[in-house]
């Protein structure tokens, strides 16, 4: 893998590149950050239908994640870097498995559409996200060799394989249930951190980039496309969706817990 290969690119028709800070920002016209008051605001209090009720049952487990050191220590920018350093090489696994259940979605979806939607998913979080990530491997110094023999810790591997294991055996529906945590959780933590950050912040590329607009018009495509087949879903397959998200919502606690323990193989 040569992470320099991602210092600028094409998206969607949209051209990227990355600031010396690091953030990947549009080189055709300026991406800027989601205020609170923005009428594409991916908040819960602007959804409704599935995707409302699945973020009220897990929005006490939404707050932990708000509030647990790693994010407190990332928006103040008093994160070590030992611990930010282990947290970027294992979003870097996981995005490869993420990307992988993405191109999944997009072989179950129903029509053109989606299936467009979520092959372009796929490609962002392989080639925009992994940019930001490439950025901070060079700040860094680490190596594509470096990286390949970094082993998935054991949080990164659980989520990774929880949402392989999802795509391949569940219906499309409860595989939407089971990618829109990642995506709306780390729109939600990117812009509270930006609301609180204090400058200068070593970690304000990655800070910018969840808060930005780009991210959070993404994030609200595959709301609506999960609320879309929910609203036609029988009770007991949207039991399984609920079960799905749940469980990728607690998945997410543990991958910023891990990060901050520096988690590795017991044995």
């Amino acid at each position: 893998m040569r992470f320099r290969e991602y210092q600028a690119g094409e998206f969607e028709g949209i051209r990227f590149s990355i600031r010396r800070d690091g953030s990947v920002f549009r080189t055709d016209a300026e991406r800027r950050i989601m205020k609170p008051s923005d009428q594409r605001t991916c908040r819960m209090s602007a959804t409704a239908h599935f995707s409302r009720q699945a973020w009220d049952r897990n929005a006490a487990t939404y707050e932990t994640i708000r509030a647990m050191p790693f994010n407190a220590q990332l928006a103040s920018g008093s994160l070590s870097e030992v611990r930010f350093k282990h947290y970027i090489t294992q979003d870097a696994h996981y995005l490869v498995g993420f990307g992988r259940a993405l191109a999944l979605a997009a072989a179950k979806a129903p029509d053109a559409d989606r299936i467009v939607q979520f092959a372009k998913a796929a490609e962002g979080a392989l080639v925009v996200e992994r940019a930001l990530h490439g950025s901070f491997f060079r700040q860094y110094g680490i190596t594509a060799e470096m990286f390949a023999q970094t082993p998935l810790s054991p949080a990164c591997h659980h989520y990774v394989c929880y949402l392989l294991a999802t795509a391949y055996a569940e219906p499309y529906e409860v595989l939407l249930a089971a990618l829109l945590p990642c995506f709306w959780i780390y729109a939600e933590v990117g812009r509270d951190i930006h609301a609180r950050a204090k400058p200068p912040n070593p970690y304000q590329a990655w800070i910018d980039t969840y808060a930005g607009e780009e991210f959070h018009a993404a994030v609200l495509a595959v709301i609506t496309a999960t609320d879309e087949v929910a609203a036609d879903a029988a009770s007991a397959l949207r039991a399984r969706m609920h079960a799905a998200f749940t469980r990728a919502v607690q998945l997410e606690w543990m991958f910023w817990d891990s990060a901050f323990r520096l988690e590795t193989w017991p044995v």
